[in-house]
């Protein structure tokens, strides 16, 4: 199974913060690590700012208000079983909100964006946190694959 990943940075900045070789590296091993398929997979990152993200918001989930991540899993799509590429589906990251929320939760940049990452990835493969019960599976696994990759809190 080969992984493709396309990451489109769409704000200037961070060139510091993000590296796009070891965030492609980290969504390959997770989906190794956690998804099975016989076919070649298939996902984008959009990495953009607050004023981006709330549009899309918006626009795409009638909530008009920033936020740090947004996934559309195609895993519901009609399309979603046919041809020899499975996508997944899109991830959109304000790293504006990562930045914020970091220093709102005493934590480095690193750790929160690979966190909120971590968190659409999951989307993607099919985790949610509608129930009580489907938050505490999530966020389990969100802190398993987080300590597993060395990000933990601090």
């Amino acid at each position: 199974m080969a992984i493709i990943v396309d990451i489109t940075k769409g704000i200037e900045g961070y060139e510091d913060k993000i590296d796009l070789t070891a965030i492609k590296d980290f969504i390959v091993t997770l989906l190794e690590d956690e998804y099975n398929s016989n076919r070649d997979i298939y996902l984008s990152l959009l990495l953009t700012g607050n004023e981006n993200i709330q549009i899309i918001n918006r626009d795409y989930r009638n909530k008009d208000i920033e936020t740090d991540v947004i996934s559309f899993a195609y895993r519901d799509s009609e399309d979603f079983l046919e041809g020899p590429i499975e996508t997944l589906g899109d991830i959109i990251i304000s790293l504006e909100r990562v930045k914020s929320q970091a220093k709102e939760y005493g934590h480095s940049f690193e750790r929160e964006f690979y966190y909120v990452l971590t968190h659409g990835l999951l989307h993607l493969l099919g985790y949610d946190h509608i129930s009580e019960e489907d938050k505490k599976i999530m966020r389990a696994k969100e802190e398993e694959i987080l300590e597993r990759n060395g990000y933990v809190r601090t």
